[in-house]
Parts: structure tokens; C-alpha cells; sequence
């Protein structure tokens, strides 16, 4: 697609490379990058001009008609308005910023697995690797990237650590990793004698992949009869429910988490089971009191 647009359309190269090193320089990620250039690049080679010279009701049309045919959550209108946002901050264009559509966030909160569950599920793994994979991604509470970016020299087994490098927002953070995991990992490195990464795969760097990840915790979960709509993430919102279900600190879970502001991990008091009391239903003491 972007190839495309810098064939076809004049002067989009120049402005693609500019956005580039702008993406590059604020710190974005590569995933972002391709995401917001690909639907630049389709908003341009459906007006067959730079996405600058539009005007304001060409662009309110083309979004309206990714409304039409799509909801405002879905990626396609989320990426082309935040495309947009970012290249007309980067070129100084305020007024057509301003004109962009704002977007609410879904306030879903996430599913959570029961310690049941998790235990099923890891009981489930017939392979070392999975059995170790899905207790990292619940025993430290990591992204799907994250667990795949384990390098062995960030793993000190004698303090019970683990540092993950450059989290989401490229933030470090050093995670705790619990006396089960210390010999799981253990047993892990003698059996399997990984290289440079924990989970070595066949990626173009050689890490473990992320579809890999996905089939391992779909698989395992299905195997155990686990009913519930989960992917890799659910197990990193298990632990982070179950930690302040066993008392600890919202601002802890926070850090342990690597979020940048507390109102993010504030969503996990909500499906908590905790408190001075916890949490039942009426229909369990209604029969008590006849």
C-alpha cells in the first residue's frame, strides 16, 4: 500500500519519509507505524492526492463512510483517524486536527480466568515449552511480545527476577518470579538448552512466534474446557486480578504491570473479589432466613 501511494502519488514519498522518521524518533513502535501508514496511504490513493491537501468535508466523508461500513471501534477507522492526527500534528496543519472525530474507548472490562482454570490449563501442557510459556504469561503478569523477548541474561534465578525490556511506552521493568517458576525455568534451560532467547522459534529472529504464543494458550485452554473468550492477554488480567485479590497494592500492581497511569490498572478493582467483605449473592442467604 505504501509502495503503491509513493509510485502514484506526487510528493508522497517525501512526505512518508518525514512521517517515518517522526514515528521513529517519538518512539513508536514498528506495528503503529505500519498500521497508520497503511491507511494513510489508502485514504491518499482513494483521493489520489496527498491526505494534506484534502479539505475538511473530503475527510469527514471518507470517515463517514468507514462508519457505514464499519464500527468506530474496529481498526480501520481507529487507524486512519489516529494516521491522520499524527501526520497533521507532524506538518503543522492544527485546524484539520482539530476537525478529526474524537474516539471512545470501549469500557469492556476484561474476562479473568479462575485459579481453577489457570491450573487446568497448565496441567493441559504436554510440551515443556507451552507449561513454562503459560506460567511466565500468568506467573508475571507479561504481553504476548514480552514473553517472546525473554532474553537468558535478563533472567537472574538467585534474586528471583525477571527484567522485561522495553514494555509497552519502551519502559523497563523488573517483574518477580516465584519459587515454582525459578524451577520451571530451571528444569526448562537443562532440558531444551535455549540460546539468546527463553523461547527460541523459527521467526526471522529467531524467537519464538507470536501466532505460536496465540495456538499455545487457544489450544491449551480449549483442551482444558475452558468456555470463556480468552487469548494471551487474559492470563496477564488473571494476574493482575488475583494479586489484588491476595491484598496487594493497587499502585504495586500498577508497577508490576508497566502501566503509565494508575487509571489504567484501576479496571481490576472492579472484577476483584476483594475488600472488607467479599462480594456474594443475595440468593445464597434467602433461603437462611426462612
Amino acid at each position: 500500500m505504501v509502495a503503491r501511494a509513493c509510485a502514484l502519488i506526487p510528493g508522497y514519498k517525501e512526505l512518508y519519509e518525514r512521517f517515518e522518521k517522526r514515528m521513529h524518533t517519538s518512539g513508536r513502535s514498528p506495528s503503529t507505524l505500519k498500521n497508520y501508514s497503511r491507511y494513510i496511504s489508502q485514504i491518499s490513493l482513494h483521493f489520489k492526492c496527498l491526505p494534506t491537501e484534502l479539505e475538511d468535508d473530503q475527510i469527514e466523508d471518507y470517515l463517514h463512510d468507514l462508519l457505514r461500513n464499519s464500527s468506530p471501534s474496529e481498526s480501520y477507522f481507529k487507524h486512519t483517524v489516529y494516521g491522520l492526527r499524527f501526520l497533521f500534528r507532524l506538518e503543522g496543519l492544527k485546524d484539520k486536527r482539530i476537525a478529526l472525530p474524537s474516539i471512545q474507548k470501549e469500557k469492556k472490562l476484561p474476562v479473568v480466568l479462575s485459579r481453577q482454570e489457570i491450573k487446568a490449563m497448565i496441567k493441559q501442557a504436554t510440551l515443556l515449552k507451552h507449561r513454562l510459556l503459560v506460567s511466565l504469561l500468568y506467573g508475571c503478569g507479561l504481553r504476548c511480545g514480552e514473553v517472546r523477548s525473554i532474553l537468558l541474561k535478563d533472567i537472574d534465578l538467585d534474586r528471583g527476577t525477571l527484567l522485561v525490556r522495553q514494555g509497552k511506552g519502551n519502559k523497563d521493568r523488573y517483574v518477580p518470579v516465584g519459587k515454582l517458576l525459578v524451577r520451571g525455568i530451571q528444569h526448562y534451560i537443562e532440558a531444551e538448552n535455549p540460546h539468546t532467547w527463553l523461547f527460541n522459534g523459527n521467526d526471522f529472529d529467531s524467537r519464538y512466534s507470536q501466532k505460536g504464543v496465540q495456538w499455545a494458550v487457544k489450544e491449551l485452554s480449549k483442551k482444558a474446557g475452558i468456555k470463556k473468550d480468552i487469548n494471551v492477554h487474559t492470563l496477564r488480567h488473571s494476574y493482575a486480578t488475583h494479586l489484588l485479590e491476595d491484598g496487594l497494592d493497587i499502585v504495586s500492581i500498577k508497577e508490576l504491570l508497566g502501566h503509565a497511569c494508575i487509571e489504567t490498572t484501576m479496571v481490576y478493582l472492579h472484577v476483584a473479589q476483594s475488600g472488607r467483605r467479599k462480594p456474594f449473592s443475595p440468593l445464597d442467604t434467602l433461603y437462611n432466613q426462612l
